[in-house]
């Protein structure tokens, strides 16, 4: 994945997490394509952050999108890392595909945007007991944020309304983790055109096409997603499987 320097900071890695493959449901323009879900460790002088936790569990849920689900520990235990070695966990929404492990970890902060947490009270935005949760500790944020000394949470709405995307301020260039500021390498690469569970589908296409731009506008040298295994690099615009 990335290892790079913060100055002043010292070493920092992120470090891709594979936690789920779900089957896009019927009914949709890209029925039975398979979709990865996505999340993303950053390994810091400060600390380990996790940046999304996977796929709830549910089974009306798995009826529909027919999850095959990674467990998360797993994931983290690939890299060393055990549950009590995290010291942060931020979400880039509050979909039930990108906080479904979040009730793995009470006591350990969890940022997230007081305007994504207000919609995630709301009926129906996402799965009960993973927005708020017996123990959770919630850092409800407004706006823009340093959580780890160069690692900063951004707001970019429109897939959702407090949507945030993470940048690790490393030497060699920011680094984005972008989450579904846009779907995939190629919306981002060309956003005019627009995903059609990207710009398409979003609730706010202007805030959607606003915070793109605003990813794009700290020239990052590499944009990571959450729904594609496929790393956008500024180096001649390359793709990195």
């Amino acid at each position: 994945m990335f290892t790079g320097i913060i100055e002043g900071v010292g070493a920092v890695e992120v470090k891709c997490l594979d936690l789920a493959d779900f089957t896009q449901p019927e009914g949709t323009p890209v029925a039975g394509q398979s979709c990865p879900v996505l999340a993303y460790l950053v390994l810091h002088p400060s600390g380990c952050l996790l940046f999304d936790t996977g796929f709830a569990e549910d089974p009306a849920i798995d009826n529909i999108y027919h999850p095959v689900r990674r467990p998360l520990v797993d994931a983290l235990a690939a890299f060393g890392v055990h549950p009590t070695d995290l010291t942060a966990i931020a979400n880039c929404h509050l979909h039930f595909d990108h906080c479904g492990g979040n009730p793995l970890f009470p006591g350990v902060p969890i940022f997230m945007q007081r305007r994504e947490y207000e919609a995630a009270c709301e009926p129906g935005y996402t799965l009960p007991g993973l927005a708020d949760f017996e123990g959770a500790t919630l850092r409800l944020l407004d706006g823009e944020a340093e959580v780890l000394p160069g690692v900063t949470l951004l707001p970019t709405p429109g897939h959702t309304p407090g949507h945030q995307s993470l940048v690790v301020e490393a030497k060699s260039g920011p680094v984005v983790l972008a989450g579904q500021a846009a779907y995939n390498v190629d919306e981002y690469a060309g956003p005019r055109s627009g995903h059609v569970w990207g710009l398409k589908a979003a609730p706010d296409q202007r805030q959607y096409r606003q915070s793109l731009e605003r990813v794009r506008n700290l020239n990052p040298q590499r944009v990571y997603l959450s729904h594609d295994d496929r790393v956008w690099q500024a180096k001649a615009n390359a793709l990195d499987p």
